[in-house]
């Protein structure tokens, strides 16, 4: 049997980049899954076809994460059309990727970045968690990045709000415990599209952190997909409140 076979998967930016493919990677291992997309519609379709290619049920909702009344609805209409929310993944996040230099103060920047990787992610843990306790239990996995090893000197509020969400990890973790475990993966530079794209990518970054990772080379979103998988399933089933780095070695913490 499929590691998530029936099971309901929520993935939130599963319209387009890592989220897309993460949903159609759960369908894959027999998960229906929650496509949520922010403003990329089209793409939104396109990955719900992908999920019904695989034989499994899909549904599309729209919203900002950054707004609980949003929120508060995806969570609402997810739960209404599937009876249940098994899996939530927080994979949207604002990286400031128009930012070239910590230089660039721009308030708006700055507030956007945080309402999106803080806010957002505690409203979406919040809603959908309370919900799952309510019902079986579930599994949170949100999407870090091992920035909160390294900081950032390009956009410092991304490095900050990244910690923010380890806070959140923990203190979820507790609340919801013990039917609902709550974890966050390090995640690697991925050569997404949106990152390909970035200035300092273009311009030098991107060789700079190759000679620095111990592995070689930079992960694709399919490297990310087993560890998250891991956190969301039965494997990790004794693991909460958990930070788990995948990063090819380019950051190293000790125990």
């Amino acid at each position: 049997m499929a590691r998530f076979q029936d099971k309901v998967v929520l993935v939130t930016g599963s319209g387009r980049g890592f989220g897309a493919v993460l949903a159609t990677s759960f369908a894959a291992e027999g998960a229906h899954v929650v496509v949520h997309y922010h403003s990329s519609s089209k793409g939104a379709e396109e990955t719900a076809a992908a999920v019904r290619a695989l034989g499994r049920k899909t549904m599309i909702v729209q919203g900002d994460i950054a707004k609980l009344d949003d929120v508060r609805r995806i969570a609402e209409t997810s739960f209404a059309e599937f009876g249940r929310v098994d899996v939530l993944v927080n994979n949207v996040g604002d990286m400031a990727l128009d930012q070239t230099s910590w230089r660039e103060f721009d308030e708006k920047v700055i507030e956007h970045t945080l309402a999106v990787d803080v806010k957002g992610t505690m409203y979406m843990i919040h809603e959908v968690g309370s919900r799952m306790i309510d019902l079986e239990g579930g599994s949170i996995v949100n999407i870090g990045s091992q920035v909160v090893i390294a900081g950032s000197p390009r956009a410092p509020q991304y490095a900050a709000a990244k910690y923010a969400v380890i806070g959140l990890t923990k203190s979820y973790a507790h609340a919801l415990a013990p039917k609902v475990r709550v974890n966050t993966l390090g995640a690697a530079f991925m050569e997404t599209e949106a990152l390909k794209n970035r200035y300092d990518w273009q311009h030098g970054r991107r060789e700079q952190v190759l000679r620095q990772t111990p592995l070689g080379r930079i992960a694709t979103p399919e490297d990310m997909v087993g560890p998250v998988m891991f956190l969301a399933g039965d494997d990790s089933r004794h693991m909460t409140g958990q930070f788990l780095l995948c990063n090819g070695g380019l950051a190293m913490v000790g125990a």
